[in-house]
């Protein structure tokens, strides 16, 4: 990470970024995210991800109205100059800092915007993949968003990395393929490129949208065998691009 940090549209050192402990971000994770690649120190997909901020906030009561679209672009620009990052990722990410409603103190709501910056995660040259055996709810509130309460995704993730694995493929309660951890799933086999529609739980990824934008791709609710018969596997997320992967048989399957 970059030592730099825009927070509330100033710049500050990595380390004086501070949420109120009874927040309700800190005490339940109250809050959406989103991580944008930058090409040439300039971010890339933009609109796409400010209009999936809006829809999440919208999807989970975040009051975003004291960020615009420009003011929150400009910030992010700054951050990027700051920090001399030319080619990397810069992750957004909006803190509802209102009293939790079960620990109120002050009942005014607020809302804290951080913006971040690294490189670009470093990803496998030959990237193993395995089936997590944690599942995605297709009725849970939050399907589709991206919530700071991520812990599920980084359990299957660290689950994943403990077995000797890179990424994992996730299934929903139908058995239907959902998405990797951390990063949307796309499977092509005689020439047809295949992904998971959103039905199945799956985020709507900038890249994944990308993809569809740009390449024939029919989106399909599919089970785990379709995986194991592709001709080629490829994950695509803002931190990661588009990279190719492996899904190793599992033992007894």
């Amino acid at each position: 990470m970059s030592n730099f940090i825009a927070f509330n549209h100033k710049i500050l050192p990595a380390e004086n970024a501070l949420l109120s402990a009874t927040a309700f971000a800190a005490l339940y994770g109250k809050g959406i995210f989103t991580t944008v690649a930058v090409h040439g120190a300039v971010p890339f997909l933009w609109e796409k991800h400010w209009e999936r901020l809006i829809a999440n906030a919208s999807q989970t009561k975040m009051n975003l109205a004291e960020f615009s679209e420009e003011s929150t672009r400009n910030s992010l620009l700054e951050i990027i100059e700051k920090n001399n990052l030319t080619r990397g990722r810069a992750r957004l990410t909006f803190f509802d800092e209102s009293a939790a409603v079960n620990w109120q103190i002050n009942p005014l709501p607020k809302t804290s915007l951080l913006i971040q910056t690294a490189q670009f995660r470093l990803v496998a040259e030959n990237l193993r993949l395995t089936v997590s055996p944690f599942r995605v709810n297709t009725k849970s509130p939050l399907v589709g968003v991206k919530s700071c309460n991520y812990l599920e995704n980084m359990l299957a993730f660290e689950d994943a990395k403990a077995k000797g694995f890179d990424e994992a493929i996730r299934l929903n309660e139908k058995d239907e393929i959902v998405s990797v951890c951390l990063a949307n799933v796309f499977w092509k086999r005689n020439n047809v490129i295949y992904t998971p529609t959103l039905a199945t739980g799956c985020l709507k990824g900038t890249t994944r949208g990308f993809v569809l934008e740009s390449f024939a791709v029919e989106e399909r609710k599919a089970s785990l065998t379709e995986l194991y018969e592709a001709d080629e596997i490829f994950l695509t997320s803002a931190g990661i691009g588009i990279v190719s992967g492996k899904l190793e048989k599992q033992s007894g399957g």
